[in-house]
């Protein structure tokens, strides 16, 4: 069956047209979700982007448009946005720790995860980032993903992310010692 008449059938109602999708597509899907929450969330968070996505067609078959791509291509997309979302909002609950680790490894000064003022220091430095530096910097030392890991979640080369994380650190290292010198 190709996309198209799939999606009628999930517009009219058929629910074996939805198992069909779910039963072809699960496998990929899951792996698209894992590849962007790895090391971050649980094989639960995973199931639930994966879920969440399989509902979303059935309760809004019409969304996906055909002239736009396949019924694959947009479930991908649809998934990879999901876990992306699940992925900010496990960030932003988990703050805390990041600035210990970011400021151990990244700097590669132990003695800078000690200390209240230290902590304040370091994390008003991680706010002068940019917003795709500092999500780098927390894949890289907070959820210790590969730059590979990083490059394929963020739709970025290897490179590009690596250069990121260069000109992140180097930027951390700067503005610390640029506080240190105004103490």
């Amino acid at each position: 069956m190709n996309s198209e008449k799939i999606i009628n059938a999930i517009k009219n109602g058929d629910e074996t047209a939805i198992e069909q999708v779910m039963d072809k597509y699960s496998r990929l899907l899951w792996s698209v979700a894992s590849a962007v929450l790895k090391n971050v969330a649980s094989e639960q968070d995973v199931e639930e982007c994966v879920a969440d996505v399989f509902i979303s067609l059935w309760q809004n078959p019409e969304k996906y448009d055909a002239a736009r791509g396949g019924l694959r291509t947009w479930l991908c997309i649809k998934t990879r946005s999901r876990a992306l979302d699940r992925y900010r909002e496990i960030s932003r609950r988990s703050t805390l720790p990041l600035e210990e680790v970011i400021a151990a490894e990244a700097i590669g000064t132990a003695e800078l995860a000690a200390g209240e003022e230290t902590r304040r220091e370091l994390a008003a430095a991680i706010d002068t980032l940019a917003v795709q530096e500092r999500e780098i910097l927390i894949r890289r030392y907070y959820y210790e993903q590969k730059p590979r890991e990083i490059a394929l979640a963020l739709d970025m080369s290897v490179k590009k992310v690596d250069n990121c994380l260069y000109r992140a650190k180097r930027k951390l290292r700067e503005e610390l010692e640029e506080h240190n010198e105004r103490v």
